[in-house]
């Protein structure tokens, strides 16, 4: 996969791409082509290189196909290489992936990660409470019926509240639900000072997206955040903490798969 990311990045149009979904993220292939002068058919090849790449991932919202940044394999990169040599020599790496990780304009979060392991094994991962505890240190109690509620438990602390529920469940294929309610208790154990409590208490339930496809013997996982308000707390609290947490489920499924 390294070798087809610096492809895909050794072509100046490429990269005005990156650019452009790094100044406004979720734009269409029209939008895209009218800030270049380059033929539609020529921009969307590019782009086709870029989401081969998982440079890019892309969402359908209605008859419009998104596209957006996507960091992972910027992530990868750095942290397979950027030991390893003198840290000048590599200011590259760092400034791209700060740059692909930058704040956007649209407020929907796509994360895509490949994973080498079945659907099967995946979807278990994501919703059986022996392996969430493994990777995410909590459980989901909940029968995973669309519109049923969800009561998330997190070491000694028990988050549920109105419209924490399943949005959809399509066993292997794709599973969303709303994200959790921020109480006091959740504040308290992860140390959100008061202010920031007050803020993110009020914001509304955004929704978390996992959509699982097998590629080539692995399975591609998209997380697509969304329905926050501009300005959202929340929205930049998650920033971090979903690769983080996709990168050790990711770990935890091909350590198991490696040892099987």
């Amino acid at each position: 996969m390294d070798d087809e990311v610096f492809r895909a990045l050794a072509d100046p149009s490429r990269r005005r791409l990156l650019d452009l979904l790094n100044v406004r993220n979720g734009q269409t292939l029209r939008e895209l082509c009218a800030e270049l002068d380059m033929a539609r058919q020529s921009v969307s090849k590019h782009l086709a290189v870029l989401e081969s790449a998982n440079l890019v991932s892309t969402v359908w919202r209605g008859r419009e196909k998104l596209h957006h940044l996507n960091a992972e394999p910027i992530n990868a990169i750095a942290d397979r290489w950027i030991h390893q040599y003198d840290r000048r020599r590599v200011q590259l790496f760092a400034d791209l992936k700060t740059a692909l990780e930058a704040e956007v304009t649209d407020n929907d979060f796509v994360y895509t990660t490949y994973i080498r392991t079945t659907p099967e094994r995946l979807w278990q991962a994501l919703t059986d409470p022996a392996f969430t505890e493994q990777y995410w240190q909590l459980h989901h109690e909940t029968d995973w019926k669309p519109g049923s509620p969800m009561v998330w438990h997190q070491g000694d602390v028990v988050i549920s509240g109105p419209g924490q529920v399943v949005v959809e469940h399509t066993p292997y294929t794709r599973l969303s639900y709303a994200w959790h309610h921020i109480t006091p208790e959740f504040a308290q154990k992860f140390g959100i000072d008061e202010a920031t409590y007050e803020r993110t208490s009020r914001e509304p339930l955004s929704t978390a997206t996992f959509e699982l496809e097998p590629v080539d013997g692995q399975v591609k996982l998209t997380v697509i955040h969304s329905g926050f308000e501009p300005d959202s707390t929340i929205r930049t609290m998650i920033q971090d903490g979903w690769p983080q947490l996709l990168a050790d489920l990711k770990s935890l499924l091909e350590t198991a798969a490696a040892t099987v």
